[in-house]
C-alpha cells in the first residue's frame, strides 16, 4: 500500500511536467504543420530561362536601408515616365492597381504584394545589404528620423502637429512601413529620456560610444533586445522576400511568423523561401558593392527599357532628389513584339537569357543603345552625388537635436564584438539570405560580362543608314576633289606636252 501510495505522489507531482511537454510538443507540430503547409504554397514555379527577361511590370522590392532609393529616384525615374509608374504602393492603404497600363511599382511591401499583381506578366529587382550594417542603419535612422520632432516643447506638441506635404504625390516617413512602427516609437523614447535629464534622474553618458548613450537615446543593446525590433528588424530581408512581414497581404502570415518566432528551427521554411525567390528574380543587388550594382542594374533593367522604346529621348533630363513630381522622358513598350530575340547563357547548371539589344524598325539601333546607357550611367552618378550631398546635410541637422550623439562609419567600429556577435546571430537567416545573394550576385556578373561583349560587337557593326540626300551629299564631297584632281593634272600634263612641242620645234628650225 505505502509503494502505490508512493507511485501516486510521483505521477501527481510529475503531472504538470509531463503535461507541459506534451504541450510543447503538441505546438510545435502545429506550427511545422502551418509553417510546411505555407511553404509548399509558396514554391516558385517559373522557368529559369525566362527570368532575365523583362517582363512588362516591373516590381521593386524595396527592403529598408538598402540604398534602393537612389535605384529608384536616379534610375528607374528616369527610365520610366510618369504616366507609367503605378500608384505609390510604400504602404498598403494607399496602394491601388486600378491605374491602367502601368509598368513599374516601387514599394517597401513584402512579396505578398505579388498575390495582386498580374504575376506572369511581372518581374521582380531588390537589394540587399550586409545584416549586421543594415540594423545599424534602421536603428541609425529611426533615431534621426524622430530627433527632428524634438523642435516642439513635449510630445504631445510633437503628436498634434501636421505637416502639409509639398505635393500630393508625397508620403510622410510615418506612412511608410517598417517606419510607422519604428518611428514613433523612438520618437517617445527620445522625448522621455529629455524629460528624465531635465529632472535630473539620468545622468550624462560618456562619449566612448556613441550606441551608448543612455542619457539621449536608446542604446544599441536595449533596441536590438526590444519585442518590437524582434518583430520588424532581426531577419526583416528574409522574411520581406518571404511575404510574412507584419504588414503581409497574406491571410496565415501572422500565424506562420508567431509559429517561426516561437521555434526558430521552423525559420529554414523560411529561409528556403526566399532563397527560391531570389533566384528567380530579374536582378538582385548589393550595398555594399554599389558602383557594380548599378552598373549591372542598367545593363539587366536599364538596357532592356531603352531597348524598347519607339523612340529614344535626346536626354535624361537631370532632377533633383528632393523633387517627387519629376518623371522620365522615357517611354516604354509593353508588346511582345517589341521584345526582341533571346540568348540562352549557360552558367554552371543554371540558364540565363539575355535579351537582343537589336531592336525591331522604329526602334534605336545597338550604337545608340549603347549612348543612351553611357549617358544614363552619367547621368546616375550625378544624381548620387547630389543626392548624397542633400541626406548629409539632412543628417547633420537632425542629429543637431541629439548633440552629442553622432552617428558615423567610425563609430560603429567601437561597438563591442560581443554585440556584434549577437546581432549576427539575431539575423541568422539573414545572414544565410545574404551568402546566397552572393553566389547569384557573381552569376549576373558573368551574364552581364558577357553581355556587354555582345552589345559592344552588335554597336560595331550595325551598318550605316544614310537616306537620300545625304547620299547624294556624300558622293558630291567624294567625286569633287576627284575631278578637281583630274583637271589640274590634265593641265599640267598639256602644259608639259606644250612645253616640249615648242622646244622640239626651235631646234629643229
Amino acid at each position: 500500500m505505502m509503494r502505490r501510495a508512493l507511485l501516486a505522489i510521483s505521477l501527481l507531482i510529475l503531472l504538470p511536467f509531463v503535461v507541459q511537454v506534451y504541450s510543447i510538443d503538441d505546438s510545435y507540430v502545429d506550427c511545422e504543420r502551418v509553417v510546411n503547409k505555407w511553404a509548399q504554397s509558396s514554391a516558385e514555379n517559373v522557368k529559369t530561362e525566362d527570368k532575365l527577361t523583362l517582363k512588362d511590370l516591373l516590381f521593386f522590392l524595396h527592403i529598408p536601408r538598402t540604398g534602393g532609393r537612389a535605384y529608384y529616384q536616379c534610375f528607374l525615374r528616369k527610365l520610366y515616365s510618369l504616366d507609367k509608374e503605378c500608384p505609390r504602393s510604400y504602404d498598403k492603404i494607399r496602394f491601388d492597381l486600378s491605374k491602367p497600363n502601368c509598368n513599374i511599382v516601387v514599394s517597401h511591401d513584402d512579396y505578398s504584394l505579388m498575390s495582386k499583381l498580374p504575376k506572369d506578366i511581372t518581374s521582380v529587382v531588390t537589394i540587399l545589404r550586409d545584416p549586421v550594417e543594415r540594423v545599424f542603419s534602421m536603428y541609425e535612422f529611426a533615431v534621426e528620423v524622430a530627433a527632428r520632432f524634438l523642435v516642439h516643447p513635449n510630445l504631445t506638441s510633437a503628436l498634434t502637429s501636421k505637416v502639409k506635404p509639398k505635393s500630393s504625390r508625397m508620403v510622410s516617413t510615418l506612412d511608410i512601413w517598417p517606419w510607422k512602427y519604428l518611428v514613433p516609437w523612438m520618437r517617445e523614447d527620445l522625448f522621455a529620456r529629455r524629460e528624465a535629464r531635465r529632472l535630473g534622474k539620468l545622468k550624462r553618458s560618456a562619449l566612448s560610444d556613441v550606441y551608448n548613450t543612455e542619457d539621449v537615446v536608446m542604446p544599441l543593446h536595449e533596441f536590438i533586445s526590444h519585442p518590437i525590433a524582434h518583430e520588424i528588424i532581426h531577419n526583416g530581408a528574409a522574411f520581406q522576400v518571404a511575404g510574412l512581414t507584419n504588414s503581409s497581404y497574406l491571410d496565415d502570415a501572422h500565424e506562420v511568423r508567431r509559429c517561426v518566432r516561437k521555434h526558430p528551427s521552423l525559420g529554414q521554411f523560411v529561409l528556403e523561401v526566399a532563397k527560391g525567390r531570389l533566384d528567380q528574380m530579374l536582378f538582385v543587388g548589393f550595398t555594399e558593392d554599389h558602383k557594380k550594382s548599378a552598373r549591372m542594374f542598367a545593363s539587366m533593367v536599364g538596357l532592356q527599357v531603352l531597348s524598347r522604346s519607339k523612340s529614344a529621348p535626346s536626354d535624361f533630363q537631370p532632377q533633383s532628389t528632393n523633387q517627387k513630381n519629376v518623371g522620365s522622358s522615357a517611354q516604354v513598350v509593353t508588346d511582345k513584339a517589341a521584345e526582341g530575340t533571346n540568348q540562352a547563357n549557360s552558367i554552371g547548371d543554371k540558364v540565363f537569357t539575355a535579351t537582343d539589344t537589336s531592336s525591331p524598325k522604329g526602334n534605336m539601333t545597338a550604337e545608340r543603345l549603347m549612348r543612351k546607357y553611357e549617358q544614363l550611367m552619367r547621368k546616375y552618378e550625378d544624381c548620387i552625388e547630389n543626392s548624397h550631398k542633400v541626406q548629409k546635410s539632412r543628417h547633420a541637422m537632425s542629429l543637431k537635436r541629439i548633440s552629442p550623439v553622432n552617428f558615423t562609419k567610425e563609430a560603429r567600429h567601437l561597438v563591442p564584438d560581443s554585440m556584434l556577435e549577437e546581432m549576427k546571430i539575431l539575423n541568422s537567416l539573414d545572414m544565410e539570405l545574404y551568402r546566397h545573394a552572393q553566389s547569384i550576385f557573381l552569376q549576373q556578373q558573368i551574364l552581364m560580362e558577357d553581355h556587354d561583349k555582345q552589345t559592344k560587337i552588335l554597336a560595331e557593326n550595325v551598318p550605316v543608314e544614310i537616306d537620300a540626300p545625304r547620299n547624294f551629299l556624300l558622293l558630291l564631297v567624294t567625286l569633287v576633289p576627284l575631278v578637281l584632281f583630274f583637271i589640274v593634272v590634265m593641265f599640267k600634263r598639256s602644259c608639259c606636252i606644250k612645253y616640249f612641242y615648242v622646244a622640239k620645234m626651235k631646234k629643229a628650225g
